[in-house]
């Protein structure tokens, strides 16, 4: 039985690939290595703790010992690497953390991985021929399009915050680790996700959490920043395709062709709760603009044709169907 590393699994796309994972390949162990910093819970993987193919370690990705010590006890066939801060907003307000793990972090689990698999350039190590680095990014490293046009693999990286300035670093990381050593790595970026387990500073976790609580629901400037939203179930499958069959040294776009601006956001979010928990007054009535995010990108649009054709991919959900499920997970978290 083959065992895999996924870094920051107790994290909101993670903690719903990880059950998707260990679902679809009965052949596979899962080591789950999380800081559990203020986005990762545990509460996320309930469903698997008792799984005998399912371990959890709580530790750092910018301890190169333990990630070590972790290759060297499980003998890892592959890595798909979570792990990274994500929040734009805290990235604009402190960046140190966010170069830290996904710039460094990303370095250090790449760069064992590759001494632990590999003697040298193109040259794997017996039994590791196939062990594989899928390393997890963003749309954000392509900057801001204008009102037309789809970021494509081949879109030019122009990243505008510090955040998407880190997975930008880290990407390129993972890139020249398959140029100059021939390491089997891919990178997959995908558009904004939404689903279950998403952290309460999100903005759709935002948007209803305020409005449930009957708080003022806040939208950026206009509210009319727009990005292409993908279900986050949708995502994994994605995910696990791409590191099942995709071709080494590729990147692959994944994106929900659901385009939506803030503001479309929030209105139908608050429609729907309208129907599910209705009250008085309309939850519209809580929509308030404050002051816009510093260097705050006007759209992200992510044209997914290669996985589509190469491999087959195709999202379930579209937005109508997918913001639904959202609101009905959080509405039973309540």
């Amino acid at each position: 039985m083959q065992t895999i590393l996924i870094t920051g699994g107790a994290g909101f796309i993670g903690s719903n690939f990880i059950p998707f994972f260990l679902s679809a390949n009965t052949n596979f162990k899962v080591v789950n290595l999380d800081l559990l910093t203020y986005a990762g819970d545990l509460q996320n993987l309930h469903a698997v703790e008792k799984n005998t193919r399912y371990t959890f370690v709580k530790g750092d990705i910018c301890d190169r010992k333990l990630v070590e010590n972790l290759f060297q006890k499980y003998n890892f066939n592959g890595v798909i690497h979570f792990a990274a801060e994500s929040h734009v907003d805290n990235s604009i307000k402190s960046s140190d953390a966010f170069v830290k793990t996904n710039v460094f972090g990303t370095f250090n689990v790449l760069d064992v991985a590759r001494n632990f698999w590999m003697h040298g350039p193109n040259q794997y190590k017996k039994g590791f021929k196939s062990s594989r680095f899928h390393h997890i990014s963003t749309d954000e490293v392509y900057g801001s399009l204008g009102e037309s046009g789809l970021f494509t693999e081949q879109t030019p990286y122009a990243p505008n915050s510090p955040y998407s300035a880190s997975k930008a670093s880290s990407d390129f990381l993972v890139r020249s680790y398959f140029h100059t050593y021939g390491m089997n790595v891919v990178t997959t970026n995908c558009s904004n996700n939404y689903g279950p387990k998403q952290h309460a500073e999100k903005l759709i976790p935002t948007i209803i959490r305020k409005a449930i609580s009957g708080e003022a629901i806040p939208i950026y400037g206009d509210g009319k920043n727009i990005r292409d939203w993908l279900y986050v179930e949708d995502h994994c499958k994605g995910i696990h395709l791409v590191f099942q069959q995709g071709k080494a040294g590729q990147t692959y776009n994944i994106g929900g062709k659901n385009e939506r601006d803030n503001l479309s956001i929030a209105t139908t979010i608050c429609k729907i709760l309208d129907e599910l928990k209705p009250k008085k007054n309309t939850y519209k009535e809580q929509i308030t603009f404050v002051p816009d995010r510093a260097g705050h990108d006007f759209r992200y649009a992510i044209d997914a044709t290669k996985v589509e054709k190469e491999l087959h991919w195709s999202a379930d959900e579209n937005f109508e169907s997918g913001i639904k499920k959202t609101i009905d997970w959080y509405l039973k978290k309540e």
